[in-house]
């Protein structure tokens, strides 16, 4: 609790430093449909962080999905690794070594892999469902749903009998309530009952005026949760009635509804009391403005326009189904760019948990995978939007998750490997559990803490908050470097530094004999993230002057590691030795790391190993690669990185077509959240690229978009850029440097240089020359 503070602290020193900035309003942004959700899917999402909602939108029985992001199952084990897996490490590097993959895989297994925990086992789980259910509206008319990007509302409107109808939901991070509002045009005209269920061992009461709900989850093995729905009636009579409330003739209702857990040592009961206290003594129309004022502080900071249609044309579902028969919509694209922004915003806020594999909305008890935290890739995907479409604070949940991993990451260091640092794998949860568990193909991965220390640097790039970097990000980078200057060895082959053993992540390749084997040393993935979190342990630390001596043992290390190397095929090698793939279109495409979500392999820097990374990728598609969603959105930023415009456009239209559900939702399938998050990283780097030491304005616009604008995009080394085109040229550019850093600017084959002082404002023509 007490380092928890000290980092929330560090980032308020940012935050309170900056100042708000003015917004121009965007065009209309608005999901809407003209029946109700019948299924969890096609159910439309609010969140504040950490209290969200699944809202159906039906007249009769309105069904909302109620979550609350800590309702978890299970608890932090210190026991989790394979005890003395360190002892067999050696071995299992030599056996590699030696060729003998399928035995090296089986001494894994058995000696470092602790069992996976079983699906519903250590889950994120809903708060329950809470049900409207409303009288004579069965012939309704004039039906309308929709969310409404603007201001973060979901809505439900018809007529019945001459009646208009309304009701809004939204959830407020200022005050950490969900709020439903029931109305209509003529008095007295609100008429329902409403019940909560979640399971037989949740205790529910209902009163006059509200019900609770309390449970120590999975009898008793997770959190204590307690949650209050609290409804306010205005006009007509309220009785409780079977377990329901029963309300008649009202003319408005509010409901409030607040949660908690004692995740994180409170007391829930009395949160939620102290919530629905500060909430019932404010009216709804302040609740909403407080709500709005707050959500459009963050979302209006960014607006992208490729038409100025406003989307009244067609239905959501509809102009999804026309894309997925053949044609393509901007209005889609960016509707779809500015979801993705919502859902950061709705389900990652100072002060709540990371965004999981499915945000903070999940259904039942037993979501995919436990909707847990896939450090793989998944999460990371998560926040590559955060910081490039100015949603720093977005970034903050991650940020501080990646440094709650150590107390678990150096057992599992230490029990695992005979390492100090911390380490983590493939996956972890709202425990941190870092341990190797399940299947080698999977689990046999130690690089899940370094990648995610990539975006503690990546913040930094952004802000330059040397008190982030010296007092949090850097001592959390120092950790994990430590563990592979001790995990790594000399392969005996070649001389050079591998680490090992590992895994391109969920792959495998053919043995001499034919055998699909995973494990190998030094994976091209591997490298590429060591040399990473070595490169940037040694900038934080020459940026804050301190630990010379580490420095020169990392620089030192880096040099003993080998090269990314090119194969016969002039594709980039994914492991140490050129092996057959038995899955040539495999949805990971770890190898290409160095290229995308890093900065090793660049068009200026590295020419050849650019072209490698292209061949590669077109390999991978060609054998039918980027068949999932979160796949898919990679594919995107690679090719945005490889200036190959057109083809970054297809995937984004593919992603469309083939991973993308009527609620605009990414479909694995089943429903992920990466895909939401990549596709608006990627189709921001077709725009505005900033990792190679230049501002690369327009690097990757396809011809399908001829005009269009982008305004209020960052850019590393705190400089925020609009960009409008037309006929498929910059025709205007304004930068403004929030931090006072030089400016390198390229447009085209045109480079530029600028001196720049904070707060100074740039502006550019279509040439970019100075206006």
């Amino acid at each position: 609790m007490k380092n928890r503070l000290i980092f929330i602290a560090l980032i308020f020193v940012l935050f309170s430093c900056s100042e708000k900035e003015p917004v121009e309003k965007g065009s209309s942004l608005k999901l809407w449909y003209s029946q109700p959700a019948t299924e969890w899917e096609e159910a439309l999402p609010v969140g504040n962080g950490s209290l969200g909602g699944m809202i159906y939108g039906i007249p009769g029985k309105e069904k909302i999905v109620l979550n609350e992001e800590s309702i978890w199952s299970g608890h932090k084990m210190y026991d989790r690794d394979k005890k003395d897996g360190h002892k067999y490490v050696r071995e299992i590097q030599q056996m590699v070594f030696d060729g003998k993959y399928m035995e090296a895989e089986r001494m894994a297994n058995e000696k470092l892999l602790s069992d996976r925990f079983p699906s519903g086992s250590h889950a994120n789980q809903m708060l329950g469902y809470l049900f409207i259910e409303s009288k004579n509206t069965e012939d309704y008319t004039n039906y309308r749903r929709e969310l409404d990007l603007n201001n973060s509302i979901v809505s439900t409107t018809f007529d019945k009998e001459g009646v208009q109808y309304f009701r809004e939901v939204f959830s407020s991070y200022p005050d950490q309530v969900m709020v439903v509002r029931y109305g209509a045009n003529k008095a007295g005209s609100i008429s329902f009952s409403s019940w909560v269920e979640r399971n037989s061992q949740t205790e529910i009461k209902v009163e006059n005026y509200a019900i609770t709900i309390s449970e120590h989850v999975s009898n008793g093995d997770g959190v204590k949760l307690h949650s209050i729905i609290n409804y306010e009636v205005k006009g007509g009579s309220t009785i409780v009635e079977d377990g329901k409330i029963v309300i008649e003739g009202a003319t408005e209702v509010i409901i409030r509804i607040v949660a908690a857990t004692d995740y994180r040592g409170n007391n829930p009961e009395e949160i939620c009391m102290q919530r629905l206290r500060n909430t019932t003594a404010v009216k709804y129309e302040k609740l909403l403005q407080f709500h709005v004022d707050d959500y459009q502080e963050l979302f209006n900071r960014v607006v992208f326009e490729l038409t100025k249609n406003d989307g009244e044309d067609l239905p959501t579902d509809l102009r999804l189904e026309n894309v997925k028969n053949g044609f393509e919509d901007d209005y889609l694209t960016q509707l779809q760019y500015q979801f993705g922004r919502y859902l950061l915003i709705s389900s990652s806020r100072p002060g709540s948990m990371p965004s999981n594999l499915q945000g903070i909305w999940v259904d039942g008890f037993n979501p995919p995978w436990n909707a847990d935290y896939h450090i793989n890739i998944n999460v990371q995907m998560n926040y590559w939007l955060s910081e490039i479409t100015n949603l720093t604070e977005c970034h903050v949940p991650f940020l501080e998750f990646v440094g709650e991993l150590r107390e678990m990451g150096r057992i599992t260091a230490k029990e695992t490997y005979g390492a100090r640092g911390f380490v983590a794998h493939h996956t972890s949860d709202a425990w941190h559990f870092t341990a190797c568990t399940g299947n080698a193909q999977w689990g046999m991965w130690p690089m899940g803490a370094a990648w995610s220390c990539q975006h503690l640097f990546m913040h930094y790039e952004f802000t330059e908050n040397k008190t982030f970097l010296e007092e949090y990000a850097y001592p959390v980078m120092k950790e994990a470097a430590i563990f592979f200057v001790d995990l790594m060895v000399k392969n005996p082959n070649t001389g050079m530094l591998v680490s090992g053993p590992s895994i391109s992540p969920e792959n495998r390749f053919l043995t001499a004999d034919g055998q699909r084997a995973t494990m190998n040393m030094g994976p091209t993935m591997d490298k590429a993230i060591i040399s990473e979190l070595f490169a940037n342990c040694i900038a934080a630390s020459e940026i804050l002057d301190i630990d010379n001596s580490f420095r020169d043992t990392l620089e030192q290390k880096l040099a003993q590691m080998p090269p990314l190397q090119i194969g016969s095929d002039g594709r980039l090698m994914e492991w140490v030795e050129e092996f057959e793939e038995p899955e040539p279109g495999h949805r990971h495409i770890s190898h290409l790391y160095a290229l995308h979500p890093s900065n090793q392999i660049t068009k200026q820097k590295t020419p050849e190993l650019f072209e490698a990374a292209k061949k590669s990728i077109e390999y991978r598609l060609a054998n039918g690669g980027g068949h999932t969603g979160w796949s898919r959105a990679w594919i995107i930023n690679f090719w945005a990185r490889l200036f190959e415009a057109n083809k970054a456009y297809q995937n984004v239209i593919a992603l469309q077509r083939n991973s993308t559900l009527s609620n605009l939702f990414d479909n694995h399938p089943p429903f992920q959240i990466d895909g939401n998050f990549g596709v608006v990283s990627g189709i921001t780097e077709m725009l505005m690229q900033s990792h190679a030491g230049e501002i690369h304005i327009l690097p990757a616009l396809p011809d399908a978009w001829p005009s269009g604008k982008i305004k209020g995009i960052m850019a590393r080394g705190g400089f925020k850029i609009d960009i409008e085109w037309s006929e498929g040229k910059l025709q205007s550019l304004n930068i403004t440097s929030k931090l006072g850093n030089m400016l390198n600017l390229r447009y085209g084959e045109t480079v530029k240089t600028f001196d720049s002082t904070k707060g100074e404002e740039f502006s550019f023509n279509g040439f970019v020359e100075e206006i």
